[in-house]
């Protein structure tokens, strides 16, 4: 028997279908989904309010997308309890252009 190599999880896209959503979160996150997707539906029959819907649907497919990440519950508590030597630095090139250019570093 020869061992296999072990793909990385990668967390399912549900989409914007709030039926998808929904499933692809785990369940203590499912009532707020709800209750926040009901209100935004409310909210929708006023026709200069229908973004919203749409935005709140972008908004949890991210999360149901993070909230799956292995490891993603970690990462908070590590956050929460100020753990930063688990976290790597990273400074986006073009703040530390931005920095040398003013003299500022950002870091």
């Amino acid at each position: 028997m020869t061992a296999q190599p072990v793909e990385p999880v990668v967390p399912r896209d549900p989409g914007e279908d709030p039926a998808a959503i929904f499933e692809a979160l785990p369940p203590p996150y499912r009532a707020r989904f709800r209750a926040e997707y009901d209100e935004a539906l409310e909210a929708a029959h006023d026709l200069a309010r229908f973004k919203q819907v749409q935005t709140l649907l972008r908004q949890w497919r991210l999360r149901a997308i993070a909230y799956a990440r292995p490891g993603y519950e970690e990462a908070v508590q590590d956050a929460l309890q100020k753990r930063t030597e688990t976290f790597t630095p990273y400074t986006p090139p073009e703040w530390d252009v931005a920095g040398r250019k003013s003299g500022v570093r950002i870091s």
